[in-house]
């Protein structure tokens, strides 16, 4: 997404599953810029019908590695769920010290950093948001993902 006429600012971008079929929307991401201590990125999602299980990550320090290297990735997401209502679920920051590491392992999906976030939670039906803020207010380049672990 950009501006017209190359300008910037915020935008959104929705991705509905909206058939009734056996497909399913598996997983969702989006890379923006993470700003300072009051300028975090923000993810939204809705969970439908019955639990879900999903798992959440906030990647930074592998977005600059390899071919394709980004220039100015955060060097330490911190990830947080949050409800509805604005509660804090979950926080994570460095998954593999997390008291989730079985579980995040068991996903087939960690993290492929040390220095990166993942939450495996199973949510009820509502409206839920993936806050990802640098460690001591640093800022960069990150990516927030969602996918849907269930069968």
């Amino acid at each position: 997404m950009s501006g017209y006429g190359n300008t910037s600012g915020n935008g959104l971008v929705e991705a509905y599953e909206m058939d009734s079929t056996a497909t399913r929307l598996v997983n969702i991401s989006t890379r923006g810029r993470v700003g300072t201590v009051n300028e975090p990125m923000i993810g939204g999602l809705i969970a439908q019908g019955g639990a879900k299980k999903v798992i959440i990550r906030a990647l930074g320090p592998s977005l600059g590695t390899g071919v394709n290297a980004i220039t100015g990735a955060l060097p330490d997401p911190v990830l947080e769920l949050r409800d509805a209502s604005g509660t804090l679920l979950a926080v994570n920051d460095d998954w593999g010290n997390s008291s989730q590491v079985s579980e995040i392992l068991e996903s087939t999906i960690p993290p492929v950093n040390p220095l990166e976030s993942a939450i495996v939670a199973t949510l009820s039906a509502g409206n839920y948001t993936a806050i990802v803020r640098g460690v001591n207010g640093a800022s960069g380049v990150a990516l927030v993902e969602v996918f849907d672990l269930d069968p």
